[in-house]
């Protein structure tokens, strides 16, 4: 099973966002999430006040972290 971004055309054509390979004949599950198609940039400042990002936040990782991760 694959999750695939899509554009579904008024008239039903559908458009793949990302290159697949779907040899044969496929079922598909669709769930439409929006009904307009938003482009473009986002305006800066849409959720100024909302959160404080915190001065250690460039910091480097701890080590245990870190190791998680890089899964040591």
């Amino acid at each position: 099973m694959q999750t695939l971004q899509a554009i579904i055309e008024k008239d039903g054509t559908v458009h793949l966002l990302e290159p697949t390979d779907l040899s044969g004949v496929r079922r598909a599950i669709v769930t439409v999430l929006d009904t307009t198609l938003v482009t473009g940039l986002r305006p800066y400042g849409l959720a100024r006040g909302e959160f404080v990002v915190p001065e250690d936040f460039d910091d480097p990782l701890p080590d245990d972290l870190l190791d998680t991760f890089e899964e040591k």
